[in-house]
């Protein structure tokens, strides 16, 4: 596994001061049960599916299912003395009782996609509570224009089928990934191709149910405010475990255009991705437009691939004029066009050539234990870089094996509310960067190899993003960028990654996590720290 990560978890244990950081995972389930039973009066029958020890047959399957990197899916990786798959709130809040009072650290897992494993992973005596049988999806097309409530277990591909099922012309702003869980993209912000039309995910939540320190179920009238707003973009699991969010629907055209371009820099690779920074954060708030700048992963040849994808909520030939205008460097011509409705552009976004023939409940499939090993950073640019600038940038990034830089630009509609409206403070941006790197090898050489090609790129981007602090996307998990403990230093350390995370939003949210959570029971290696005790 991630050696650094691996290292700061020796830390971990070694100073954190929990009586349960050694604790015998058989007693530590024995205790549990005991205690889950009390509060559930769960049968015998279904207490072997809910409460899963680590000699269950299906710890190991299950533990794996949602296990979104690999580089966390090794025999060293920390397991969990206990997983819980709750089906219904009564055992939501059990677990969250229960830990508390046997003074362990719970873990909250809905999809499984954060990037560096801190809901399934921790170096002291942890339980895992997984959400994933959390997922009933109500749409109801005559509330407001179209609104669902949707379990936090559920992924986004789910939501995506349950709405085109009832309407094929309205749509919810979110990732393309399909196996993403709602709890975890919700709560982080969540974003999609439609960013620039309609803004962030959380722009769309009006209501949330979820379990609070104390074990109690709130809505968003008992919870108040200050909660409500940090579960959007704050990441939930700081304050709670949240059962489901209630979004409003967004109406999309009947017909959508999707296009890809293919450039080298033998091909005008430079020119095109030059001016793509003026153009795509400027242009129709109806298209998005992102840009992939990708090392060689075969013939190790001096060039990098840009390659350009993008959705516009209209139709081909308006796009198509509209980039001779704005961006002839693009060269965007009605071939590279294909027009097809939104549910169908998820599944073009998917890689699939033939949507016509693909039918959308492919966006159900879960793919349980399958990943592959994955670092990712995230960077925010604030101001154009230079062609010159641009052009050694890609000169190195060619240099580098299986690294890329995913391009999404902002600008459009997610202007248009406030950087404290929410948690999420980075709208005013001009583009956001995906540090991205993928692999197979399973040998240790070959992570040292991914990840240090990866960290090379995030530092020769130093000059060119953010300062001050050098901003950084939640959801994009990055332990690289600070880590904590929650010892003596816990408001410090947290506000290392705290700050490039939430910006001026973090001493608010830091407000929140004091109030609703003051002894710190929901925590991660990431997670918001309350407030310093004051010295009497």
């Amino acid at each position: 596994m991630n050696k650094t990560y691996l290292i700061f978890l020796l830390f971990f244990a070694a100073s954190y001061s929990s009586p349960g950081a050694a604790a015998d995972p058989a007693n530590v389930y024995e205790d549990f049960v005991r205690c889950f039973r009390n509060k559930t009066n769960i049968s015998d029958k279904d207490l072997t599916d809910v409460v899963l020890s680590r000699t269950s047959d299906s710890f190991t399957p299950v533990l794996r299912a949602y296990i979104r990197n690999a580089r966390f899916n090794t025999s060293s990786t920390p397991k969990p003395s206990v997983i819980v798959l709750p089906r219904v709130d009564s055992h939501v809040q059990a677990a969250v009782i229960c830990t508390k009072t046997l003074n362990l650290q719970l873990k909250i897992r809905s999809g499984g996609h954060d990037y560096d494993g801190l809901s399934y992973v921790s170096a002291v005596t942890f339980i895992v509570l997984d959400l994933s049988n959390f997922r009933n999806i109500t749409v109801d097309m005559k509330d407001d224009g179209g609104s669902a409530w949707v379990q936090t277990g559920a992924t986004l591909g789910e939501l995506f089928f349950r709405i085109w099922e009832k309407s094929e012309v309205h749509a919810f702003p979110a990732g393309i990934c399909p196996t993403v869980g709602v709890g975890g993209h919700v709560s982080g912000g969540g974003y999609g191709h439609m960013i620039r039309k309609f803004g962030l995910t959380i722009d769309y939540v009006v209501d949330a149910t979820i379990v609070d320190v104390n074990g109690r179920v709130l809505d968003r009238k008992s919870m108040g405010e200050d909660l409500f707003w940090a579960l959007r973009g704050g990441g939930a699991g700081s304050f709670g475990v949240v059962l489901a969010f209630k979004v409003k629907l967004v109406e999309v055209p009947k017909t959508v255009t999707v296009f890809r371009i293919d450039r080298t820099t033998d091909q005008n690779a430079l020119d095109m991705v030059y001016k793509w920074q003026f153009v795509a954060p400027r242009t129709d708030p109806g298209l998005f437009i992102r840009v992939l700048l990708a090392s060689p992963t075969k013939n190790k040849t001096q060039t990098v691939n840009a390659k350009v994808r993008a959705l516009y909520l209209g139709n081909a030939s308006d796009v198509v004029s509209m980039m001779a205008k704005e961006f002839p460097e693009l060269g965007l011509k009605m071939d590279d066009c294909k027009e097809m409705t939104w549910i169908q552009s998820l599944l073009w976004w998917m890689n699939y050539k033939d949507v016509e023939k693909v039918k959308p409940e492919v966006l159900l499939e879960r793919e349980p234990d399958k990943a592959k090993f994955v670092k990712r950073k995230s960077d925010y640019v604030e101001k154009e870089i230079t062609k010159p600038e641009l052009n050694r940038l890609i000169q190195q990034l060619a240099t580098l094996d299986r690294t890329g830089l995913v391009l999404n630009p902002y600008g459009g509609n997610l202007n248009a509310t406030a950087t404290n409206e929410t948690a999420f403070p980075h709208r005013h941006k001009l583009y956001k960067i995906q540090h991205s790197s993928t692999w197979s090898d399973a040998r240790p050489e070959a992570d040292r190899l991914y990840v240090g090609s990866l960290r090379t790129t995030y530092r020769i981007m130093t000059p060119f993003v953010s300062k001050n602090p050098r901003s950084a996307y939640l959801n994009y998990r990055d332990v690289d960028i600070g880590v904590n403990d929650h010892g003596k230093d816990s408001y410090r350390k947290g506000e290392n990654y705290g700050r490039k995370y939430f910006g001026e939003n973090f001493d608010r949210l830091v407000r929140v996590k004091t109030a609703v959570d003051p002894d710190n029971f929901f925590r991660n290696e990431q997670s918001i720290p309350t407030l310093p005790r004051k010295r009497r």
